[in-house]
């Protein structure tokens, strides 16, 4: 089976056991170790807000740099929430701020159905544009 599937026979017995022990309940995820998420939502949000709303002194767009001392977050995670959310405030030419006053809320909603998923649930992503924040829907598993 470890072969078939590409994996090693440890993660075929591991899956094994928690079927045995527990049925379908035991492969469902379980949380993963290392250290708890440091980025809280309201760091997030602070950085959405800024980046949607504020410019730099003496800066025509925000850069990681400038955005992480803004916010007091660090660097990186200023670079993985202008990631996760397409935030791109240095392409002048393409990047739009979004004009929709529950922007903040929808942000947030879909963040947390990312980041602490109801239990049992299938979580769908659509794009509506290319450059718009996308709409989660959670469906109960």
């Amino acid at each position: 089976m470890a072969r078939r599937l590409g994996v090693t026979t440890d993660t075929v017995r591991l899956w094994r056991r928690r079927f045995l022990e527990r049925r379908l309940d035991g492969l469902c995820d379980e949380p993963r170790p290392g250290v708890a998420r440091k980025t809280t939502d309201a760091d997030v949000e602070r950085v959405i807000v800024k980046t949607l709303e504020e410019t730099p002194k003496d800066a025509t767009h925000w850069s990681t740099g400038s955005m992480a001392a803004a916010t007091g977050t660090s660097q990186s995670a200023v670079s993985r929430i202008c990631r996760a959310f397409a935030l791109q405030p240095h392409r002048a030419e393409t990047f739009k701020l979004s004009r929709d006053p529950l922007f903040i809320d929808k942000v947030r909603d879909v963040a947390g159905l990312y980041l602490d998923p109801p239990e049992r649930a299938l979580v769908l992503c659509v794009e509506k544009r290319t450059r718009s924040v996308p709409d989660a829907v959670a469906s109960p598993g």
